[in-house]
């Protein structure tokens, strides 16, 4: 090594969720090397769910969302590299090489990347004014602008990103129109009774919803968007223009350095890639679920990022440990409280259990008669004993689910 080069027994790539409750596992499981966590933003690792809800609102100081107080990662001997990137992985000889150009060589590398937003593809995508919600820059930025004026938004996305955006905007006074290219929102993660029962409350709130509409381009002024072009020529005025269409995964060092996998790097049961040393968690790992009949998918959730990053690190301490952990979200929206256990993907048969018009039920979602998940929206009875149903795959009765007083644990 050279002067300038830097080492550590275990090297985590990503300062997020996943990458640092690694960190926090390997300690808690008697690790004693030294940790370099490498974390491409400058700030210390922080909470990303509260940057589209409490943070935007301003609910939430940046303070309120750390992870962990500075001092915890010094107490814990946890090493902070931040600001820096890994831009390419030499798996044979376990060295990375950093933005700076500097080598990094490493025992032990959990990539824990996740992923960047995905852009628009049209024209007018790179306008000013067009912002994700992924890091603290992007909300401060978006938050800048709302300062200055902006309030005519529309938000490109019927995914959790663009609802929970259209809510706050909303609540800040915005005229906000909501696009969704698919015939509902939610169409990837919920059934069509919640997509309905979403789509008729953000229209209550006064956003002006639209779905199976298609975006021709953004246009602008001077460098700075000015609305929305639609497919039918239309165009809708904009100050600013939220996207929220999903993430790619972080993961070209990998890959360029030979790991296997299509969609993100592909991992086994304790978190390792086909690469030597080098596992990945979070969501750039595909993994085969079990809660998904065994089918390779990647989990977009700090649920799976954390149970992973723990997982790998018992992994490299030498406790025997296996990825098998039933997947679980949530989202607010206005006040909302959505709770998800289980993975509806594939359901042939939906129990509504309650009546949506009290704003609080839940869907169960049931395969070929088993219960494998739930959509809990202001139920947190029903989303704490609808996870046992999950776990061992309950058979029961529809209308025995039905019955809302009966409590699931009853039923299980």
């Amino acid at each position: 090594m050279s002067g300038t080069d830097l080492a550590a027994d275990v090297v985590i790539v990503g300062a997020g969720h996943g990458g640092a409750q690694a960190g926090i596992a390997l300690r808690q499981n008697g690790f004693t090397g030294t940790i370099l966590v490498v974390g491409r933003e400058p700030e210390l690792p922080y909470e990303r769910p509260p940057l589209s809800k409490e943070y935007l609102a301003r609910d939430k100081t940046f303070d309120r969302i750390m992870i962990r107080p500075e001092a915890f990662w010094a107490d814990k001997a946890v090493t902070m590299l931040l600001g820096t990137e890994v831009t390419a992985l030499d798996a044979a000889a376990h060295v990375a090489t950093l933005s700076d150009g500097r080598s990094l060589h490493y025992g032990h590398l959990i990539w824990a990347a996740g992923g960047d937003p995905r852009k628009l593809s049209c024209a007018g995508a790179d306008l000013a004014g067009v912002h994700a919600v992924r890091t603290r820059e992007d909300v401060d930025r978006l938050m800048g602008e709302l300062d200055a004026g902006a309030r005519r938004a529309v938000v490109i996305g019927g995914g959790y990103i663009g609802l929970e955006a259209a809510a706050v905007l909303t609540k800040l006074d915005c005229h906000v129109t909501l696009l969704e290219a698919l015939p509902r929102v939610l169409a990837r993660v919920a059934g069509e009774a919640l997509s309905a029962f979403y789509e008729a409350d953000h229209r209550a709130h006064g956003v002006d919803l639209r779905t199976g509409v298609m975006v021709d381009c953004l246009v602008g002024e001077g460098g700075k968007v000015t609305g929305v072009k639609l497919a039918d020529g239309s165009v809708l005025p904009a100050d600013l223009v939220i996207v929220g269409i999903g993430i790619i995964p972080c993961v070209e060092p990998l890959r360029a350095a030979g790991a296997e996998g299509s969609n993100g790097v592909q991992v086994d049961g304790q978190c390792r890639t086909s690469l030597p040393d080098v596992y990945a968690i979070g969501d750039c790992a595909a993994h085969a679920n079990a809660f998904a009949d065994g089918a390779v998918i990647r989990l977009e959730s700090v649920q799976n990022a954390n149970d992973m990053a723990t997982v790998a690190a018992k992994t490299i301490c030498g406790v025997d440990a296996t990825y098998h952990a039933v997947p679980w979200f949530w989202s607010n929206q206005y006040d909302l409280k959505l709770q998800t256990v289980g993975l509806s993907t594939g359901h042939d048969a939906v129990v509504t259990r309650g009546d949506p018009a009290t704003r609080s039920f839940s869907v169960i979602y049931l395969k070929q008669g088993k219960v494998v998940a739930l959509d809990c929206v202001n139920m947190i009875k029903d989303y704490v004993q609808g996870r046992k149903l999950v776990e061992t795959g309950a058979v029961i009765a529809p209308e025995r689910l039905a019955d809302a007083g009966t409590p699931l644990k009853e039923l299980a």
